[in-house]
């Protein structure tokens, strides 16, 4: 970000005042989503750290309705049902409890949720680009996290074999990390927060199935079902938000026409009355 900003590469802050207090709040519960999600995938199975991923699309739901007055259509409630259920399916093959991994699974539920709908508020309400929000949150973030590395990783930090293929591999995933944060802003910019957890589902699901397709990995009949169905919630989802983008678009449009067109008969009558005045007058 900051070589970036060096080379003028970051759009400005908008001209609408931001409050502090939400810069602050978003830099430091990015920074509790990343690293309880970690501490998440450590002390729970891989099915159950999947179980919690899904919870957090009711979670979204159920907050944007609360502070927000935002609900969603009762179609595309089912559809979120399909794509979760069929996630559920497709991923979910171990289910070992553990009451510590579970707490921090519920823990990490809510700063996701949450980090999920600051981002795509903040740019869509004050109209922050992707990266001039990154530039302002992402130091927080660290300092954050840098505060959190005690309590949520072991030490070994110094006694970590910094050899030049180890920090390379580092460096790189860092890199990619970036890349997956910009393009997770962009799409939250563009959309919104449910609809960014249904595309981390898609992601999951394409996974699963370019193994299967490309790879020869057999994930089994019932995995290959979930994500098929997975899919087709998916689908329904897509189409239910581009109607509902098309009916938007459709009636700004004849919200438009209207205005113009009132404008055109108070035209025409001004000119009519200014016409009868000058007859009357001769």
């Amino acid at each position: 970000m900051a070589f970036l900003n060096a080379f003028n590469l970051i759009p400005g802050a908008p001209a609408s005042k931001t409050p502090l207090v939400s810069l602050v709040s978003l830099g430091v519960i990015m920074s509790f989503a990343s690293g309880l999600a970690n501490v998440s995938l450590k002390y729970n199975s891989v099915g159950f750290y999947q179980m919690a991923k899904i919870s957090v699309t009711p979670t979204i739901v159920f907050t944007e309705w609360i502070f927000f007055g935002k609900y969603i259509s009762f179609q595309k409630g089912l559809a979120l049902v399909v794509v979760s259920f069929g996630v559920a399916i497709a991923t979910v093959t171990d289910l070992q409890f553990n009451l510590f991994g579970a707490l921090v699974a519920l823990a990490w539920i809510i700063p996701s949720a949450a980090n999920k709908i600051l981002w795509s508020t903040l740019q869509q309400r004050d109209n922050w680009t992707a990266l001039a929000l990154m530039w302002r949150t992402t130091p927080l973030t660290v300092l954050s996290l840098i505060a959190l590395m005690p309590c949520l990783d072991p030490p070994g930090l110094l006694s970590f074999a910094w050899n030049f293929t180890n920090t390379l591999a580092i460096f790189v995933s860092a890199v990619f990390g970036f890349l997956l944060q910009w393009s997770g802003a962009l799409a939250l910019g563009a959309t919104c927060a449910t609809t960014h957890v249904v595309l981390g589902q898609f992601k999951t699901v394409v996974i699963l199935l370019g193994g299967f397709m490309l790879f020869d990995a057999n994930p089994g009949a019932k995995s290959l079902c979930g994500a098929t169905m997975a899919l087709s919630g998916m689908a329904m989802y897509t189409f239910l938000n581009l109607q509902q983008a098309g009916n938007s678009e459709t009636s700004v449009k004849h919200v438009l026409h209207k205005q113009v067109s009132h404008r055109h008969l108070m035209r025409e009558h001004k000119f009519s009355n200014s016409e009868n005045h000058a007859s009357e007058s001769v």
